[in-house]
């Protein structure tokens, strides 16, 4: 009896087997979405200086605790400008962002302030503590202090920080070029003609919608029969233009699945065919001559969509320097059994429970061609092989769609 990958094997081989991208720099501006090639360390201490919180009054907190609640504003020391030492037994108006004075250790805010003729009253009330509505020097970071890591993806709080080291370039892997390619005679494209035996091509869309709200934006389409001529010359020249290649159809053992084959003809090296999963059993991964990421997804659009996410999206990001991350782990809502002696991804819905916090209840499709019953889920578990009976609170491994 042949034995099957698990889904956990076959992602490591993938794994294993893709290549890192190069290494590119890009400026600042264009860095979103990238991952770092590089670490970034902090350019200084991080306040630079002692930071002004609140626009007030900047004084010297053992004036207030001498008594003192009257005090005469000598300047102001607004943000961007050189600090100024604070006089004796007066204040310094101050804004927020400003440098603290020299001479002062805390700020009045001047909602707790009656400001007149020169002179600011502070509210009996107020409690002036030192280093009060102060960012003092070095809080958050020091200078050296490691930032970043290599293999962050950069969105915008990590941008800030690349700015605020000073950097106005960094390095990160370069962005794959992906290719979607969907294979069959039956396909027609939205909006044309359409006969009662054939269908819309929709995987296509699915799989780049999927692909684009993960952060890679290279993404093209192609549409081919199941020509093997037509087939070889196509992926030929798709294969020496991109990184990484998805394919939908073509790649379970019919007479017209001609990919597998057509691909091993172009030097594609074949690293694995099958895994024992429902759905998805006839998915395929290989690697082109010049080290191209080549996924064959199954045609069915649950297949093909359950596929890309288990197995491609980990490609994608071993590709672009991501390490592995841990799926979430998410109870189930409701007991579902499950009957083949495969690993099932079972399409869920998330929802709240009182007990049991984030659930994922069953939403069962009629087979792996039902994309429809996908509507309003959130993603699918994996669920061991069967028969087994899973009760309502099994944590499983959760991937979003």
């Amino acid at each position: 009896m042949e034995t099957l990958p698990t889904p956990a094997e076959a992602e490591a081989l993938i794994r294993r087997h893709v290549q890192p991208l190069p290494v590119e720099s890009r400026p600042l501006a264009a860095l979103a979405g990238a991952v770092l090639a590089q670490s970034v360390r902090a350019e200084r201490d991080q306040p630079p200086f002692d930071r002004v919180t609140m626009d007030g009054i900047a004084i010297a907190s053992e004036a207030w605790r001498s008594g003192q609640r009257r005090f005469r504003i000598a300047g102001t020391q607004a943000a961007g400008q050189r600090p100024q030492p604070l006089p004796s037994e007066a204040c310094l108006e101050v804004m927020t962002g400003a440098v603290l004075p020299p001479g002062s250790d805390c700020v009045i805010p001047v909602e707790r302030l009656k400001v007149e003729d020169g002179w600011a009253e502070v509210d009996p009330e107020f409690v002036a503590e030192p280093f009060g509505n102060v960012h003092t020097r070095g809080l958050d970071c020091r200078e050296g202090d490691m930032l970043l890591a290599r293999g962050t993806r950069l969105g915008p709080t990590e941008l800030a920080v690349l700015a605020s080291a000073g950097l106005p370039r960094a390095e990160v892997r370069a962005e794959p070029r992906i290719l979607i390619v969907a294979t069959g005679d039956e396909l027609v494209e939205p909006g044309q003609p359409i006969e009662a035996w054939q269908v819309r091509r929709s995987n296509s869309y699915a799989l780049h919608g999927a692909l684009r709200l993960r952060g890679y934006q290279r993404v093209s389409e192609d549409h081919l029969t199941d020509d093997p001529a037509a087939l070889r010359e196509r992926l030929a020249v798709h294969l020496a233009t991109h990184d990484v290649l998805v394919l939908s159809g073509g790649v379970s053992m019919g007479r017209f699945d001609h990919v597998p084959r057509t691909l091993r003809d172009l030097g594609v090296g074949e690293v694995l065919h099958r895994v024992a999963q429902r759905p998805g059993k006839p998915f395929w991964f290989g690697v082109g001559p010049e080290g191209q990421a080549v996924f064959g997804l199954p045609g069915n659009p649950v297949s093909a969509l359950t596929c890309l996410v288990r197995y491609v999206v980990p490609g994608l990001h071993t590709a672009v320097g991501l390490g592995p991350r841990p799926p979430e782990p998410v109870a189930l809502g409701a007991a579902f059994r499950v009957k083949p002696a495969l690993w099932y991804f079972l399409p869920v819905q998330l929802d709240s429970s009182p007990t049991l916090g984030t659930v994922a209840l069953p939403k069962a499709t009629h087979g792996s061609g039902d994309f429809i019953s996908l509507l309003g889920t959130d993603g699918f578990v994996e669920l061991p092989p069967g028969p087994a009976d899973y009760a309502a609170g099994h944590v499983a491994a959760f991937y979003r769609w």
